[in-house]
């Protein structure tokens, strides 16, 4: 294994600390915003979960990043650094901007980018890209659905309960749906990160045979990830948490919930979906629940904004880097 070969890897498990940075409010916003934990023992819960995960989920969706988006018989070494380029500077532009955009579909756009300057239209696969793109709209719906849904199912179920009794059990509840939603997390984002490295490593012939994962790099992943985590990206939590609907512990469940159930239909059949979308649809379906005017729909308006524009941003930073790295080397 050569040290550009080498310095990729770190490069993508940099990503991969940056996408657990930048989506740790994902997965801690609600219970940090409902207090039901405070944010370091929140970030310590969610970077458990996010590591433990690949002890539940198969490794779908690393197949669809690593063979499903571009022909794999171009990734080479200036692709995946284009890729990865593109994809970091991006998350760390909506970072600065306080944007909870996807890590996923930033990376999905850096293979594009990279893909497009190399060979042109033919190098992508699209189904993959396809089935990617439709779940931008499906996952923050069907959370929303779910979010509204579940909402329905509880006010109902403790609409006599007293509000005091209410609030007690879901401080309690958060704790397990926070848990299951960053499960859902670790098990869907790590996952794209290990089909980078994966596709890295047998672009330069040290894999052979079929597609496959190794453990080391399976592990190094949700390490990175987890690490990223406990980092946190507190200007992020403060607009999932705050600035999108005031929550209550029983609203914050409900979100997690939804959220989490989203996740692991995505994760089973392989599909890269933006966590961030996905928790974002619920908490606005939770939100909507109250009245309408509850959710902050100026907000919501500018977050769906960055939703567009990862994409296609971050391929034109990717195919800007693979234009510099061919050009000087």
């Amino acid at each position: 294994m050569d040290i550009y070969v080498i310095g990729l890897i770190i490069l993508a498990l940099i990503f991969d600390f940056i996408n657990g940075f930048h989506d740790s409010a994902n997965s801690i916003a609600t219970i940090v915003s409902t207090r039901v934990l405070s944010p370091r023992y929140a970030v310590l819960w969610a970077a458990f979960f996010n590591f433990i995960a690949f002890l539940f989920f198969g490794l779908h969706v690393a197949g669809t990043i690593g063979k499903g988006i571009i022909d794999i018989a171009i990734m080479d070494n200036h692709v995946i650094l284009a890729t990865l380029g593109g994809a970091i500077i991006w998350d760390l532009i909506t970072w600065w901007f306080g944007l909870p955009t996807s890590s996923s579909h930033a990376l999905m756009g850096g293979l594009i980018g990279a893909a497009l300057v190399k060979a042109g239209t033919s190098a992508l696969v699209w189904k993959g890209i396809i089935k990617t793109v439709v779940f931008i709209f499906v996952s923050p719906l069907l959370g929303m659905l779910l979010g509204l849904s579940i909402g329905v199912i509880v006010y109902n179920l403790f609409r006599k309960s007293a509000p005091g009794q209410v609030d007690h059990l879901f401080r309690k509840g958060q704790l397990l749906s926070a848990a299951l939603y960053s499960l859902g997390h670790g098990g869907n984002d790590a996952q794209k990160t290990m089909g980078i490295i994966a596709g890295l490593l047998f672009g330069a012939g040290i894999l052979q045979g079929a597609f496959h994962i190794p453990l080391w790099v399976v592990l190094s992943c949700h390490s990175a990830i987890a690490l990223g985590t406990m980092f946190g990206g507190w200007r992020i939590v403060k607009t999932m948490g705050q600035k999108i609907t005031k929550l209550k512990p029983v609203d914050g469940f409900c979100a997690e919930t939804s959220a989490a159930i989203t996740l692991f239909i995505a994760s089973f059949f392989g599909i890269p979906v933006s966590t961030t979308h996905t928790i974002t649809g619920s908490i606005m379906g939770v939100g909507s629940l109250r009245r309408m005017t509850a959710v902050k729909w100026g907000v919501a308006g500018k977050i769906v904004w960055a939703w567009v524009l990862t994409i296609p941003a971050s391929a034109l930073i990717s195919a800007a880097i693979y234009y510099a790295s061919i050009s000087l080397g």
